[in-house]
């Protein structure tokens, strides 16, 4: 993921910010503080070009192999290109059983559209992707940079059109989202209305996107490393940031690792999974390559 992306990462301050008191507020009132229910770490694509170094020799089935060692992909392909019922069919069955996608909204919609007139779209998409069955984890919807806040009834109208079984996630990447607090609180009221999870977007060049504010019990994190020696002490801040929002109620954890040269990104999951597996006493697989 190059967004974000800086020359100088030793430059940035990435300590986390402190938590938002939306947060702690709404993790009291609907989490659990008995643990988690759902915890999925993975990268963000699956192929060997990308994935240099990982697949053992011989791997025939890229995907096959991935699912055996990762319980979990944020599946960035589905942007790029709206895939037939018989391609989601195909993937479930290659998948291991316990296995989840989280497919990315195509661009179709969100960036060339910008979701105007787009429900016979959101239909063939959704109708699509339901071939994942049991499979099937959050959908994400990823706004480009000049999707500005003037436009936010059209994410109203989207999430409000979006299927209630289907959980949905979003992030928006214009300066002024998180710019105004009217603007930030105005976004977050939608999200909280229609039961949006408010992605959280840790990349070095916009510190804006780590806004800790949930809107519901889920932590959806997409995490993007600087191929830099910090890329494993932030992952340790994010164990801690976790167990934080753990005893105050947080249920689901999605976290996503991307890199600029996305060949360390097994390496990453595998570390923050070990570091998360000590930490929760969790059972999370290590990838058995990466040990």
């Amino acid at each position: 993921m190059k967004f974000g992306k800086v020359e100088n990462p030793e430059d940035i301050d990435f300590n986390l910010p402190e938590t938002h008191v939306d947060t702690i507020k709404t993790l009291n009132k609907e989490g659990d503080k008995a643990g988690f229910k759902d915890v999925r770490i993975g990268c963000a694509k699956w192929n060997r070009k990308d994935l240099k170094n990982f697949y053992p020799r011989g791997t025939k089935d890229e995907l096959r192999y991935y699912s055996s060692q990762f319980n979990s992909i944020e599946f960035n392909g589905s942007f790029y290109r709206m895939y037939p019922e018989e391609q989601f069919k195909k993937w479930y069955e290659k998948a291991e059983d316990d296995f989840k996608f989280f497919p990315k909204v195509p661009r179709l919609i969100s960036h060339l559209k910008r979701l105007n007139e787009t429900r016979e779209l959101t239909d063939d998409f959704i109708k699509n992707l339901l071939q994942l069955k049991e499979k099937l984890g959050m959908v994400f919807l990823q706004m480009p940079e000049n999707f500005s806040p003037k436009f936010i009834e059209r994410l109203d109208s989207f999430f409000a059109y979006w299927p209630k079984e289907i959980p949905l996630s979003a992030e928006v990447r214009h300066e002024n989202w998180y710019a105004d607090e009217t603007v930030a609180n105005e976004f977050y009221d939608v999200l909280k209305s229609r039961d949006i999870a408010h992605i959280i977007t840790d990349t070095a060049g916009r510190r804006d996107l780590i806004h800790m504010r949930l809107s519901n019990t889920t932590a959806f994190i997409r995490y993007n490393g600087a191929n830099h020696g910090s890329d494993y002490t932030r992952l340790d801040d994010w164990v801690d940031k976790l167990e934080e929002w753990q005893k105050e109620g947080l249920q689901n954890v999605y976290f996503f690792v991307h890199q600029n040269v996305e060949e360390a990104s097994p390496l990453l999951s595998a570390y923050f999974i070990e570091k998360f597996n000590k930490r929760f006493k969790t059972d999370i697989q290590i990838p058995k390559t990466l040990k």
